[in-house]
């Protein structure tokens, strides 16, 4: 009985233990999943079926795909519009980075155009000093800030002196250094460079008693553009009135003629100097036929009157 009992009887299982496997993570399986399907599709396709799949040119590989640093930085910072963190370079599909221009804080002077600096730079003395003697004093003085070599061509005297004897008449420039006193120079010897533009700048504030001009004067205001600060008259009388009425320095310039019956009459401390090439007071006549030429009344004591003939 024990030994057909023992026969019988079926063989016991042992259980064995099962090794311990390291627990995954759930960032593993993800990875490991698109691999272990990119693994059976490739299995698949190189079986006996594989070259007559019509599914075959379809299929993709599963890879994991590469972030870049622009959707990274496009995710970290969401707030930005959808335009500010977009790359418009291709190699970003890549992971490089696009390159920037580098722009320099420094500011660098531009070079002259080819026309400016021929004009400045390599045009003769001669054409500059031709286009310079059609312009007059205001011109000129702003012709002489453009650069150095327009301010030494703009001093020049001989462009000053055609400008001072077309205003004044004189032939030598005529000296104003301060209030009733005046004394012709000799250019030659006189210490300034330009002692043309300097007689000039003493004489510019005054008013002009010259026939015949003043209509032509007024009738052209951009010939004579920048000389608002003269007045021209035709008789001494109404140049008197003026000079009294504006912001003169009571100068007057009697030009070349012979002034008769006038009634001249001074009341405030006016000057009234004859102007005329050569000589001056044998150019500059006022005569009257009554007993007395210029009448001098109360307030007239600083008044000066000279470089003329009165009869």
């Amino acid at each position: 009985m024990n030994s057909l009992r023992a026969t019988n009887r079926r063989p016991r299982r042992v259980s064995r233990p099962r090794p311990v496997q390291p627990e995954r993570i759930n960032g593993d399986r993800d990875e490991e999943a698109p691999a272990a399907a990119a693994a059976e599709m490739a299995i698949e396709e190189s079986g006996p079926g594989a070259q007559n799949s019509p599914y075959q040119l379809r299929r993709k590989t599963l890879l994991p795909k590469r972030t870049t640093a622009a959707s990274a930085t496009a995710s970290a910072c969401p707030s930005k519009g959808p335009m500010e963190g977009a790359s418009t370079s291709s190699t970003d599909a890549f992971g490089h980075r696009a390159k920037r221009a580098r722009v320099s804080g420094k500011t660098h002077d531009l070079p002259a155009a080819p026309a400016e600096q021929y004009l400045q730079q390599k045009l003769p003395d001669e054409v500059v000093l031709k286009i310079f003697s059609y312009l007059l004093e205001q011109d000129l003085c702003q012709a002489a800030c453009v650069c150095k070599r327009f301010s030494q061509l703009a001093n020049d005297p001989i462009l000053w002196k055609r400008l001072y004897m077309e205003v004044f008449e004189y032939t030598r420039p005529m000296m104003h250094p301060e209030p009733g006193r005046f004394y012709q120079i000799s250019p030659e010897e006189h210490d300034h460079p330009n002692p043309w533009k300097e007689s000039f700048q003493q004489l510019y504030k005054g008013a002009h008693v010259k026939p015949g001009f003043a209509e032509h004067f007024y009738s052209n205001p951009g010939r004579y553009k920048g000389r608002e600060n003269m007045l021209y008259y035709d008789t001494i009388e109404d140049a008197l009135g003026g000079v009294q009425e504006a912001h003169f320095d009571g100068l007057i310039f009697v030009h070349s003629g012979i002034y008769t019956d006038e009634w001249i009459y001074i009341e405030s401390p006016i000057t009234m100097i004859g102007a005329a090439p050569g000589k001056v007071a044998d150019k500059v006549i006022i005569e009257n036929t009554r007993d007395s030429t210029f009448v001098f009344m109360e307030g007239s004591e600083d008044a000066y009157v000279g470089y003329m003939t009165i009869k």
